[in-house]
């Protein structure tokens, strides 16, 4: 559960330090006192979008903290590696900057807000007035009806069969073409392919030919520089180049080297640079008769460069990819050719796994309706708890439209139907729900959702719209008695509801030097039976209201020492 929230430069808020307990908490104020930005901040930290202009004006950051305790050992721990510490707990940060950069940590190890999201998820559920909203888009009640049933596995395993089902689909839809674009698309790769194989196409080729036209365009220049170069180290006809000259100073020596050890030393080095010398004379001598240079060649060269360039305009930036692409022309012309067989074949193939997405959609569609009579109970039990005894609610079920009646979330189109009055047909929420009783349905559907969840704190962002008397009084009791297995907090502009916390805070805004401050403090039972007052009657608190708020508070306290 949540048991400390720290708040910084968020808003209107400075700073502030929240201990939440187990049960059901309770946040009031007046409008605009900044109840909702403690929602805010705890989606902040939960990993939810914010905006730098969350941040308290004149801030450069602001920062939210929160720790947890008696935390089940969630999947996301198991994926992460991150885990509470030995005590249990577990500390959750998201610091927003003014450029806005986010810095997040859980138990101390940075993360992202992807991961923080995905983390929040699996913490916190926040119900906010959109919330009431949703339940209006009939798009999300199949998504409701599955989460009260359980189905997720039994919808993934149907998600992964009709994927392969879809996939195959696709795959014959490409095959299956009209014999004129057939015929336009066979000429078309028949062509293509004859323009590249009779290129010749070979790998690493251009690079080759761009080398030899580089060489080729300074033929000239190296063959004088060989030439100048030989003629250094072997001389003209008279001889006399480097190389005889090197050996006549070998010679010299050598004939005296037993008459000290340096000249002995020098013949060795001459001998060497001799060798030397006569080795590059060679290699010179080769490389001269290996070059055979022509201006035919370098045509030869700079054509096939061109030709080269144009089929790349054409086919691929490189060689490489030319050959890749004359591959992928010669599969698909195979294909379209035998795409007669491989549509028999594969025709066969999606009618026995058409047979089986069939039945997995026909088992899902089965168990949604189990599901459904037992929401339907559910939800109507909790609506009479709620001060709603004669709604009726139903869960309609239509086939899914399109050729095969299936898509990602199985056969079924579902929509939730109410009756608010007796002698009123069953019509679309849209239709016949007011804002109270949209809030109630609401909460009645978060009460039974609850119950597959591993989430253990609720939040109640004021769901109260539309509530009043007898109706607010039972909304109170059955927050309290979810309480009791999740820790709730909610913000409420009803004195029924606050009377019922656990804990109760109060959001005051004020102004101090020039700048407006929200505080939040915890309030003993004399400052909830001021509250609760004021809640009820406004800035004048009589002696009446007052004594109203102490009956409140009284049988709430009643009521929670006999649940």
């Amino acid at each position: 559960m949540l048991s400390l929230l720290h708040i910084e430069n968020i808003a209107l808020i400075d700073q502030a330090d929240l201990s939440f307990g187990a049960g059901f908490n309770v946040l009031t104020g007046e409008t605009g006192a900044g109840k909702s930005i403690i929602i805010d901040a705890i989606g902040a930290v939960m990993g939810e979008r914010t905006s730098r202009d969350l941040i308290r004006t004149g801030e450069k950051s602001a920062l939210v903290t929160a720790l947890f305790r008696d935390l089940p050992d969630l999947p996301w721990f198991q994926e992460t590696g991150i885990a509470p510490d030995e005590n249990g707990e577990l500390l959750i940060s998201r610091k927003i900057q003014g450029d806005g950069k986010n810095l997040c940590r859980v138990g101390g190890v940075p993360c992202t807000v992807l991961q923080l999201k995905a983390l929040g998820a699996q913490l916190i559920d926040i119900h906010g007035q959109h919330d009431g909203q949703q339940l209006l888009d009939e798009s999300c009640h199949l998504g409701y009806l599955d989460s009260f049933g359980a189905l997720g596995g039994e919808l993934a395993a149907y998600r992964k069969d009709y994927e392969s089902l879809a996939a195959l689909r696709r795959e014959l839809s490409a095959l299956q073409m009209d014999e004129a674009e057939k015929e336009r698309r066979i000429d078309s790769l028949q062509f293509q392919i004859s323009e590249l194989e009779r290129a010749q196409l070979r790998p690493g080729e251009e690079e080759d030919l761009a080398e030899r036209k580089k060489l080729l365009r300074s033929a000239d220049k190296l063959m004088g520089a060989i030439e100048s170069a030989s003629y250094a180290l072997f001389g003209g006809e008279e001889g006399n180049g480097a190389v005889d000259l090197i050996g006549e100073a070998e010679g010299s020596l050598s004939r005296v080297s037993n008459l000290s050890e340096e000249l002995g030393t020098l013949s060795e080095s001459l001998t060497e640079l001799r060798c030397s010398a006569e080795d590059a004379a060679e290699r010179l001598r080769e490389l001269r008769q290996g070059f055979d240079f022509s201006p035919q060649e370098l045509d030869e060269v700079e054509s096939r460069l061109d030709q080269l360039y144009r089929l790349k305009k054409k086919y691929g930036a490189t060689v490489d990819e030319m050959m890749s692409y004359l591959d992928r022309c010669r599969e698909e012309l195979e294909r379209i050719q035998l795409a007669d067989d491989s549509i028999v074949k594969l025709e066969k193939k999606q009618a026995k796994l058409l047979e089986g997405v069939r039945a997995k959609a026909q088992a899902l569609s089965d168990h949604r309706k189990e599901a459904a009579q037992a929401l339907r109970e559910r939800i109507q039990g909790e609506l009479r708890q709620l001060d709603m005894p004669k709604v009726r609610f139903e869960t309609d079920f239509s086939p899914k439209a399109g050729a095969l009646g299936l898509d990602e979330s199985g056969m079924d189109e579902v929509r939730f139907l109410m009756s608010a009055n007796v002698g009123e047909d069953l019509k679309p929420i849209a239709k016949v729900a007011s804002g109270g009783e949209l809030s109630r349905i609401m909460l009645a559907l978060k009460n039974v959702l609850a119950e597959n969840d591993s989430i253990m704190t609720l939040i109640f962002d004021e769901v109260d719209a539309g509530i009043s008397g007898r109706a607010a009084g039972k909304v109170a009791e059955k927050m309290s008695a979810l309480s009791a297995a999740s820790q709730v907090l909610c913000v409420t502009h009803l004195a029924q509801i606050a009377a019922m916390a656990d804990a109760h805070f109060s959001v005051q805004k004020e102004e101090r030097e020039g700048r407006t401050f929200t505080d939040v403090s915890l309030l003993d039972r004399d400052g909830r039976k001021q509250e609760l007052a004021r809640l009820t009657g406004g800035a004048t608190l009589s002696a009446a209201i007052l004594e109203g708020a102490e009956a409140l508070l009284q049988e709430a306290e009643a009521y929670r020492a006999a649940r």
